[in-house]
């Protein structure tokens, strides 16, 4: 697949695709990794939450309870969104790829971008959206 940077393939990746699992997600109401993904819940998203420490805690947000990591997840993911340091998207490849079916997106929000990774996504037939927010092109597109 391939890198998507245009507007249209963005609007097709936030129309196609419902099922959003947030790599990072926050539980502090202040922070992107939450308001985001909160946002997105709000517009009819269902999002699932990737955090081993809120996991651990057994805690839940918008109808899902936290899993520690993308392996937990038992329903088809279409979007992994990933809210991590550029640096720290490599942590997550192997997970990523061991995900069974594969995600049809990875997206990595405003001011998240690496190259390499994004390589071997798109080698794998995974779409891929970096630095961008998905919350402001939902509102700015939909």
């Amino acid at each position: 697949m391939t890198l998507l940077h245009g507007t249209e393939d963005v609007i097709r990746v936030l129309t196609e695709n419902k099922v959003i699992a947030v790599v990072g997600f926050h539980r502090d109401s202040t922070k992107a990794a939450h308001y985001v993904p909160e946002y997105m819940y709000r517009q009819g998203y269902t999002i699932i939450p990737v955090n081993p420490v809120l996991a651990q805690r057994g805690e839940s947000y918008f109808g899902h309870r936290a899993v520690s990591s993308l392996a937990e997840i038992t329903v088809p993911v279409d979007v992994v969104e990933i809210f991590r340091r550029s640096d720290k998207v490599g942590l997550h490849l192997g997970d990523i790829l061991a995900m069974n079916p594969l995600p049809r997106v990875v997206w990595m929000q405003l001011g998240i971008r690496n190259d390499e990774v994004a390589q071997e996504l798109t080698a794998r037939g995974i779409d891929v959206v970096q630095n961008r927010c998905m919350l402001a092109d939902h509102r700015a597109l939909l």
